[in-house]
């Protein structure tokens, strides 16, 4: 499976910022969830279940915050030139999720969509699939709720569910700690106000299931189970908290959507304590 996401995930670092686009096999089913008080997302209301589509071409990460997610439309260029995207009468157009964080960059020089189309290139090249300090990582921080400024970054996990397979890929930004397993929380006498709105941790959970839409939704549901697990706090009104499941429905055999849900949680938790120990 880490072979698998790097031949579906790439990277583009900048000074202080950057990229992470995954661009899943044609027929990606998918959907997702907002927890955090302060996203900055692009085409998300199509991923609520009840909406028409549900095969996503390409998930971008980005730093910048809402000036980051210009990023998505240099995927969407390219994916148009590949003639990859929904039929329509003018042509395909290409479903491209986006997500960012707030980095430093978004008083500077956020993403453009030209980073985001070399972030694409390299998934496409299959170029190794760096963690910690890399794409949308880059600017990352945590322990902000106590006045710190720890490192954040992007980390992967990878888990077996009953003879499917689940990665996560999570770019953490957060406003509250990272947890070690079994970890107690330190509470501050008074959280820090400095850091508002400078935070938010996004993320990708695919898996090899073949699932519905609704499916998806509730295994994005599940992830943020893993955000609470190893962030305290998570979700917090400074966070723009997001997560796209993704399902390429390569699985021969049907997955026992309850335990790939369980093993989702443990696998996010996982991919977020591995973002900062990298």
């Amino acid at each position: 499976m880490t072979q698998l996401l790097s031949a579906y995930a790439g990277h583009r670092t900048s000074d202080g910022t950057g990229v992470t686009v995954i661009l899943p096999p044609p027929g990606t089913v998918g959907s997702g969830e907002v927890r955090g008080g302060a996203p900055a997302t692009r085409e998300f209301p199509l991923l609520d279940p009840t909406r028409l589509v549900d095969r996503i071409d390409a998930v971008v990460l980005s730093g910048g915050s809402a000036f980051g997610l210009a990023a998505a439309d240099g995927v969407v260029d390219l994916l148009r030139e590949r003639g990859q995207g929904l039929a329509t009468p003018v042509g395909p157009v290409p479903i491209v999720v986006g997500m960012s964080l707030f980095d430093p960059s978004a008083g500077g020089t956020p993403p453009s969509a030209g980073d985001g189309r070399l972030a694409a290139e390299s998934a496409l090249a299959g170029e190794p699939l760096t963690t910690g300090r890399a794409g949308a990582g880059t600017g990352a921080t945590t322990g902000k709720w106590r006045n710190r400024l720890d490192p954040g970054g992007i980390g992967l996990a990878v888990r077996d569910a009953g003879g499917v397979q689940v990665a996560a890929l999570i770019a953490v930004n957060a406003w509250g700690d990272v947890l070690p397993p079994g970890g107690v929380p330190v509470f501050p006498a008074v959280p820090a106000r400095g850091f508002d709105m400078q935070n938010t941790t996004i993320g990708v959970v695919l898996t090899t299931a073949r699932l519905t839409k609704t499916d998806c939704f509730l295994l994005a549901q599940s992830g943020h189970s893993g955000y609470a697990r190893a962030i305290h706090p998570a979700h917090s009104r400074y966070d723009g908290d997001a997560l796209v499941a993704l399902a390429t429905g390569e699985a021969t055999e049907p997955a026992d959507l309850e335990l790939l849900r369980a093993v989702t949680t443990e696998t996010v938790a996982e991919a977020i304590r591995a973002a900062v120990a990298s």
